[in-house]
């Protein structure tokens, strides 16, 4: 049976919004077509489990595992979070080959500056036949500066994971088309009017960035299809033998 952590409206909101979340969360759209495509796969992922960056481990209460296992860069915000079960310092991760059944790793990728190493540990922990599930943003502003290295085309995401001894058993993309073009605008104007004043911060999202996501989710439905402008690559893969 899944578990299910206690959690605020507002936290639920920013991390797996519902209908309501664009209140007050200013990344609605991205959260809640990444979700929408995570959610299925996160219920392949049974057995032991190594989620990679995990961070607080917001997924857990989502993944159908036996054991659930967290794995971070060993840093002093990582340590302040104080979820992980186990700390590396970069390369090697410190675990023994083909332990996992499955691996997760979401929003990570784009803040390892050696992607070819890293895929090459998550291969090394998973059993043959092990599934990845796997999420890297293709268009996004640079974010938590100065630790973003990279993204990932939908071609190229597939070829580095490939020459790391994964098949692909499906690919989709988040957002594609009229809601990446809304989301962007919407994440403009929160990364411009950002004070040090959580009254002003809570007043723009509430009176207008809230306004500014419902407008930009109804109206991109209207929009001419573009599957090649997405927010995020969402993959599914398994291990060769």
């Amino acid at each position: 049976m899944m578990k299910r952590s206690p959690q605020s409206w507002y936290q639920r909101q920013m991390f797996d919004p519902g209908l309501m979340g664009w209140l007050v969360n200013p990344f609605f759209l991205a959260r809640r077509e990444l979700m929408r495509h995570l959610k299925p796969l996160l219920g392949q992922l049974n057995g032991e489990v190594l989620d990679v960056g995990c961070g607080r481990k917001p997924y857990e209460a989502l993944v159908a595992a036996d054991t659930y296992v967290g794995l971070d860069f060993d840093s002093p915000v990582t340590r302040e979070l104080a979820a992980a079960d186990v700390y590396y310092a970069g390369g090697k991760f410190p675990l023994n080959d083909t332990r996992f059944d499955g691996v997760l790793c979401t929003q990570v990728l784009e803040h390892v500056f050696t992607p070819h190493e890293f895929l090459e540990e998550i291969a090394r922990v998973l059993k043959p036949e092990g599934v990845l599930v796997l999420t890297v943003p293709f268009v996004w502003d640079e974010h938590e500066q100065p630790h973003d290295f990279g993204r990932y085309s939908s071609f190229g995401l597939k070829s580095l994971l490939e020459q790391h001894g994964f098949d692909l058993i499906s690919q989709n993309k988040s957002g594609a088309g009229g809601r990446t073009l809304a989301q962007m605008t919407v994440g403009y104007w929160y990364k411009v009017t950002r004070s040090q004043s959580r009254i002003w911060n809570a007043s723009v999202q509430v009176l207008g960035l809230s306004c500014l996501t419902l407008i930009g989710w109804m109206l991109s439905s209207c929009l001419p299809a573009d599957p090649d402008l997405f927010l995020d690559n969402i993959v599914f893969a398994r291990k060769r033998k």
